[in-house]
Formats: C-alpha cells, structure tokens, sequence
C-alpha cells in the first residue's frame, strides 16, 4: 500500500515540497491570514519568521531570552510572537508560536543561488507536534 493512502487514511494531510537550489523544501503557508514562504528544517528546533516579516504576518512580539544560533550565525537576539494562526491550504492550527529573528543569512545564501527569499523556517517544534512524515521521494510532507 502506498505511504499517501496510509497516512491520507489516517487523518494526515498532504503539503507538497519544492527543492530549491540549496537543497531545502520550501512551501507556501499563511500566518495570522497572509501568504508567505517557508523552508522546512527537521535541524532547526523552533519555527521562525524573520524579524521585518513580523508586521507582514500581523505579529504580536515579547521579549524573549533566546539566542538564536544557525547557518553560521550565533547568539542572535531574538523575539516571540505566540497563539498565532498557522495554514497550509485547508489545513490550520490556532496557536503556533514563532521565534523572530534575523533572516538576513539565510536570504542572502539563498540570493547567491537564484533563489527568492523566505519569511521564516518551520523546524522540529511544529514537526514533532504535528506528528510530520516527510517524503523526500515524492517531496511531500504530512501533518496531522
């Protein structure tokens, strides 16, 4: 039986992948209503969206203690927007939290390739919530 046909029969839903020419999966999502791009990163342990993205997406920020660190940067000050609304598609959750941060990096690595920029990277929190099957073959991902 097919991967699709077990977790589809399970209650999962489908979000397809596009590889970009860095090697990631980038997918389109809506936060608080408004449409962005994401890269999806079983490596980064908490979902973000870029600091001057934060009023695009309607968010709420607090102080935060985080540092962020990743993709060659280190102790990064950070922010925290909470309780936000999350969808894929048909698919939505109502109280995503997001950590915002300097994406700067990352758009600019993504630049040097051709690629287009991102507003934020889903990682292991959202990934582990939602029970996430990724499937690199088909480049796919589940939610449930």
């Amino acid at each position: 039986m097919q991967l699709r046909k077990i977790l589809e029969g399970q209650g999962f839903y489908r979000i397809p992948l596009k590889k970009l020419a860095t090697d990631h999966y980038l997918f389109s999502a809506k936060i608080n209503g408004v449409a962005g791009d994401f890269i999806l990163d079983t490596g980064a342990s908490t979902s973000c969206v870029g600091f001057t993205d934060s009023t695009h997406f309607l968010l709420i920020s607090e102080e935060s203690i985080i540092k962020a660190a990743g993709a060659g940067a280190i102790n990064m000050e950070t922010m925290l927007s909470r309780g936000n609304k999350f969808s894929i598609k048909n698919w939505s959750i109502g109280n995503m939290d997001f950590v915002l941060f300097d994406l700067s990096h990352v758009n600019e690595a993504l630049s040097q390739v051709n690629e287009g920029p991102v507003h934020g990277i889903i990682g292991a929190d959202f990934l582990k919530k939602h029970r996430a099957v990724i499937d690199y073959g088909r480049n796919c991902f589940y939610v449930k």
